[in-house]
């Protein structure tokens, strides 16, 4: 686990990546920060589109981001994720679980707000009882 320090660097950085969202329609931006193995920093930032379904999260925008430039699913330390909310910010459940596809159920998860509350987590926490790869491995005959 990386340290609280590194989760106020971490913050910081979802903060940063924040300000480039494009929110034309609920001028809600919502900031990400994913941390890889070799100790850089992915941001991601909501994406907002008239017709809603194609709206892309910054959580995701971040992952994605990061598989773009190379880096390989299971391979991140740590997200952080900002919002402009009472509380720290949680991630929607299409988030929930690409997270743990592509980021490991142990991945802690640093939610933040712009006032400085924080909350640690991890995937496993934040999407119990998850459907994932290894339930294909293994199909159930009909028969």
């Amino acid at each position: 686990m990386i340290s609280n320090m590194d989760y106020t660097q971490l913050l910081q950085e979802a903060v940063e990546a924040r300000k480039s969202a494009y929110i034309p329609y609920s001028g809600f931006g919502v900031g990400a920060a994913l941390l890889d193995q070799d100790g850089r920093v992915h941001h991601g930032c909501n994406i907002e589109n008239a017709a809603y379904s194609p709206t892309n999260c910054a959580e995701r925008t971040a992952i994605h981001r990061a598989i773009a430039d190379g880096h390989h699913p299971g391979s991140f330390k740590a997200l952080a994720v900002v919002g402009d909310t009472d509380g720290p910010i949680a991630p929607c459940g299409v988030c929930r679980q690409v997270m743990l596809e592509l980021c490991g159920p142990d991945m802690p998860v640093i939610l933040g707000n712009l006032r400085g509350d924080i909350r640690q987590t991890t995937v496993r926490e934040l999407l119990p009882f998850a459907f994932g790869p290894s339930d294909l491995d293994n199909p159930k005959s009909n028969s």
